[in-house]
């Protein structure tokens, strides 16, 4: 399992990943964080623009599912449910069992999944080492907390390695 902190893409928002562009890149099934990924961390029920992409994503034949560390369930499971989507909780990232388990119930595999999440330490790390393609989305909201302003300073490095390889690419 390689580790590895550099995604595979980096956007502003969620909603600039599109079907198209999970299309091109073979991708059949869509596993997302929620907290600070789709909404903010207190957030209880979606908006119209998360319900709107999710509609996108779901005409486009791509699957969807909610990946989550989250303890209490309660509020992650009545968010899936206002948007009809499935949820696999307690998943342990950066562990690759929460990924694994979401893909069995998919019915895919690697290959064909993809992970979107704010955190580079959980989100990327696990999508790297279950071997899916790791995409990363600036967290909603911005960095709140003294943590999370401590964990945006620990991940620039790694966004800007990311960046030097998309423009050694072009």
């Amino acid at each position: 399992m390689p580790f590895s902190l550099v995604p595979d893409c980096l956007v502003d928002r969620y909603a600039e990943i599109t079907p198209e562009y999970l299309k091109s890149r073979g991708i059949c099934l869509l596993l997302s964080d929620l907290d600070y990924t789709l909404a903010a961390r207190k957030t209880s029920k979606p908006d119209d623009s998360l319900r709107a992409w999710i509609a996108e994503l779901k005409a486009a034949d791509i699957a969807f599912m909610i990946v989550s560390n989250n303890r209490s369930g309660h509020r992650v499971t009545a968010f899936c449910d206002s948007l009809g989507v499935p949820y696999q909780g307690h998943a342990q990232k950066p562990s690759t069992r929460g990924l694994e388990e979401a893909m069995r119930r998919a019915g895919t595999d690697r290959a064909h999944t993809a992970m979107l999440g704010d955190k580079l330490l959980t989100d990327v790390l696990a999508a790297n080492r279950a071997g899916v393609l790791a995409l990363m989305v600036e967290p909603v909201g911005g960095a709140v907390t003294c943590w999370q302003k401590v964990l945006h300073a620990m991940q620039a490095p790694f966004k800007a390695a990311y960046r030097r390889k998309v423009a050694k690419d072009a």
